[in-house]
């Protein structure tokens, strides 16, 4: 997209994020802010326009976290910010209309949540500063070509998973495990780029992996189903599409007393065993800090996609004994977060 003396391959830009862990056209387009829809408004304080791929507890406590530091920052709602945010409900061509209405908006500042938002809202709106959230391989999704110096109007947060970290947690709780089964949406980039990180990193700790691919919601249960039989646990990366049904995975994972590990620790609280992972209210914080950057006077293109570094560990004992597994004492004692 932008050309760069400094331009990093999507190879370099993934060891360098690796490095940096290290220490439904059919759905209705109403606003969904709690100040009602702001597009078209004749106030004079900046707007904010927040597209989201789909509704669930990690995404969601990313919007939430953009918010709150833009309070913290003095742009408040209703009073010294306009704020609007749609849901694309999962569907890639309800995220190209919602992005071509905000490029329409012209908004100071469109806030893409996940990968497939972003790419939406690049192709969209090529005179507005967007920054993004949740994404895992910006350089990958085309979003910028340069991670440290992107030009143009893009920048943001990617949140590259931990993968050989998560990895080594899986084998820690079990030890024995030689096959791990990890669900996808082939159709997120975000999902493509996390899955190949896993074929590369398992080796490192004796795993082989069966991959079974999904399209919709609708199919994930029926995918975990495929697994049983062949795998030692099931592992379900940061993908919009399976952790918006994660409870059918987790209730596969309980009928047939195979465990079940997430990519983000918010799964957790929803019955995946453990993850290590980082808090995705904290990646919110950390976007609206950049938001607020452009809300005053910074070129999107003049800051380096940021990551993630601070990783938690969070673990379910209750959710554990309910597939069949016994949280090791050197992992339970080590976790930031228990899920009761």
């Amino acid at each position: 997209m932008y050309s760069s003396a400094f331009s990093i391959d999507r190879a370099k830009f993934l060891a360098l994020a690796l490095l940096g862990l290290t220490s439904t056209l059919s759905v209705g387009l109403a606003s969904c802010g709690n100040g009602g829809q702001t597009v078209g408004s004749a106030e004079d304080s900046p707007f904010v326009a927040v597209t989201q791929i789909v509704e669930h507890p990690a995404l969601n406590a990313v919007r939430d976290g953009v918010k709150d530091e833009l309070a913290k920052a003095g742009y408040e709602e209703g009073s010294t910010l306009r704020w609007e945010w749609q849901s694309a409900q999962g569907n890639p061509a309800t995220a190209t209309q919602i992005a071509n209405k905000y490029a329409g908006a012209g908004p100071d500042v469109i806030v893409a949540i996940a990968t497939p938002s972003a790419q939406s809202a690049v192709s969209a709106a090529a005179d507005t500063p967007i920054i993004f959230s949740a994404v895992t391989d910006p350089v990958g999704a085309k979003l910028v070509e340069n991670a440290e110096k992107p030009g143009g109007n893009v920048s943001g947060v990617s949140d590259l998973s931990p993968i050989a970290q998560q990895l080594a947690l899986i084998k820690e709780v079990l030890p024995a495990a030689s096959t791990l089964g990890v669900i996808y949406n082939a159709g997120e980039d975000n999902s493509v780029s996390l899955v190949s990180l896993i074929n590369e990193s398992a080796p490192d700790q004796a795993l082989s992996i069966e991959e079974v691919t999904v399209s919709a919601t609708s199919e994930v249960a029926g995918a975990a189903r495929s697994l049983i039989g062949s795998v030692d646990a099931i592992y379900i990366p940061t993908d919009n599409t399976v952790v918006s049904a994660l409870e059918s995975v987790i209730q596969v994972g309980q009928d047939n007393q195979v465990p079940v590990f997430a990519g983000d620790t918010d799964s957790v609280e929803r019955g995946a065993i453990a993850a290590i992972s980082f808090d995705y209210y904290d990646v919110g914080r950390q976007t609206g800090a950049m938001v607020a950057k452009v809300l005053k006077g910074n070129r999107p293109g003049e800051l380096p996609v940021e990551f993630v570094q601070e990783l938690n560990l969070s673990v379910n004992p209750t959710a554990a004994e309910a597939m069949g597994v016994e949280l090791p004492e050197a992992v339970t004692s080590r976790a930031d977060e228990t899920v009761e």
